[in-house]
């Protein structure tokens, strides 16, 4: 799968290629997402996705519902692309996860605008608040969504500062989930490579 800056109908594996692919690159695939997952406090994680995040998710998703026709491809790339930072920004898959039902219907009525209070704050740098669910709206009055998709715009002494080797604190501010914590230099160095 090669990495192009763009995806496209003609960048993306056949069904068959993706398949062969898929055998040999999997765990490589696995390993990048693991390195670029985040969790905070217990029960936030952070998806951070990347250019190679989204390809995979896309070319799953065509193998999966086994897509072949141009339109379903292009829906999917319509679906999924947005995810891609732009080098200006990272962009996260944000899932909060109470493993028993009840607690977790409590808890996301406790935790309405949760997605809004996430930040980042590099190292000498103000803190840059998530811009949230930018497809579609994913809370209503009684409760948030399990799932959110944000995006951290990053300014370009911010984007300096990280590739000279700036930390970088990922947090929440939300007045029922305050959490904060250093973003892990492998994992930080992974971000740095998604900044123009």
């Amino acid at each position: 799968m090669q990495l192009t800056g763009h995806i496209t109908p003609e960048n993306l594996l056949s069904l068959e290629a993706y398949s062969k692919y898929r055998k040999a690159h999997k765990g490589e695939i696995i390993a990048h997402r693991k390195l670029r997952s985040i969790g905070l406090g217990e029960h936030i994680t952070l998806q951070f996705e990347s250019e190679l995040t989204i390809r995979y998710q896309i070319q799953e998703m065509l193998r999966i519902e086994k897509i072949f026709e141009e339109e379903g491809i292009a829906q999917e790339i319509e679906a999924y692309a947005p995810l891609v930072p732009s080098g200006t920004n990272w962009k996260a898959t944000m899932l909060i996860e109470y493993p028993d039902i009840n607690e977790r219907k409590r808890e996301l009525a406790r935790l309405i605008g949760v997605e809004d209070r996430m930040f980042i704050e590099v190292e000498g740098q103000p803190r840059v608040y998530a811009i949230a669910d930018e497809d579609l709206d994913r809370e209503n009055a009684e409760k948030t969504s399990a799932v959110h998709f944000v995006r951290f715009e990053l300014s370009a002494p911010m984007r300096a500062a990280v590739k000279a080797g700036a930390s970088v604190k990922l947090g929440c501010d939300h007045t029922n989930y305050p959490a904060h914590m250093a973003i892990p230099p492998e994992t930080l160095a992974s971000l740095a490579g998604d900044l123009a």
